[in-house]
């Protein structure tokens, strides 16, 4: 079994080769594979010949999407479709990684699959054109929208906030938002699933489709914070603010908390809470 995955050097792309250790892993970062370019995509899955391939490469810088949109539009929508576009020729799946800003955010229940949507950022927009060109240009692919993603390799939010503790007395943080935090060790285990699965029922076309994955129960920045600290025992104070006392170039979702009532459905296994994974995350850094 030949996997591609694509974003490899990423925090999310790092996470999936030490946990998909028991297959051949091609892995590659833009400059192995420009996923932008069509016909340099179509070259290399010749040269390649992968079974499985898995996009974990993404613009995902959100305030700077808004002044590049050129780019945004090229990794996150063009790539996806180039990809789509070489699976179906060789009939092999593509996961795709998407995410919780295509959602307006005006909603105040687990989002589901099908709800409306709407996304108000360029990184939310270009994400959601990389969707729609997956599913117009390939039958077999998983994707899989996350949310609030934080992980051991570069940088995160709580990476950051945990640097800010060493220097500062008191930090603000933002009280409403609401997602559901997400460790990319924990995505990438549910990947291992999805992989296995599809070994063993090759012929079923019965799961394929848009999925929400993430740790399960929700939070604010703010109350996220709050528990990272508690746990790390860092008495560093935490003001809350509001959006509009934090204001960003790229508007963010007020509510984008994903059900994953469809991915347990499905028959796979459910993701355990946000406060389980970050326990674990900070035991290990």
């Amino acid at each position: 079994m030949k996997i591609l995955i694509t974003g490899a050097n990423g925090m999310l792309g790092k996470d999936l080769q030490e946990s998909l250790v028991n297959y051949e892993i091609i892995a590659t970062g833009s400059k192995d594979l420009d996923i932008t370019d069509y016909d340099a995509v179509l070259n290399k899955f010749d040269e390649f010949k992968p079974d499985f391939v898995i996009n974990s490469a993404a613009y995902t810088a959100v305030d700077d999407c808004e002044t590049h949109y050129d780019e945004a539009y090229a990794v996150n929508a063009i790539g996806p479709k180039n990809l789509a576009i070489a699976c179906n020729n060789l009939d092999i799946p593509l996961v795709h990684f998407s995410t919780d800003y295509v959602f307006t955010g005006d909603k105040r229940t687990p989002l589901l699959e099908n709800d409306e949507l709407g996304p108000k950022s360029v990184y939310g927009k270009t994400k959601l054109m990389g969707e729609e060109f997956i599913e117009e240009n390939h039958d077999k692919y998983f994707i899989l929208r996350t949310a609030w993603l934080y992980g051991l390799h570069g940088s995160n939010f709580v990476k950051t906030m945990l640097t800010l503790a060493e220097n500062h007395d008191e930090v603000s943080v933002v009280y409403d938002q609401i997602g559901s935090p997400t460790f990319t060790r924990d995505l990438a285990l549910a990947i291992c699933e999805l992989v296995e699965y599809y070994i063993n029922n090759k012929k079923d076309m019965s799961k394929y489709g848009v999925y929400h994955l993430t740790n399960s129960a929700e939070c604010s920045w703010y109350e996220f914070t709050k528990e990272f600290y508690k746990i790390a025992n860092l008495d560093t104070k935490v003001n809350p603010v509001t959006t509009e006392e934090f204001p960003r170039p790229a508007p963010r979702p007020h509510y984008s908390v994903l059900s994953n009532e469809k991915w347990v459905n499905a028959g796979f296994t459910p993701m355990r809470e946000y406060k389980e994974a970050i326990k674990d995350y900070l035991d290990i850094i």
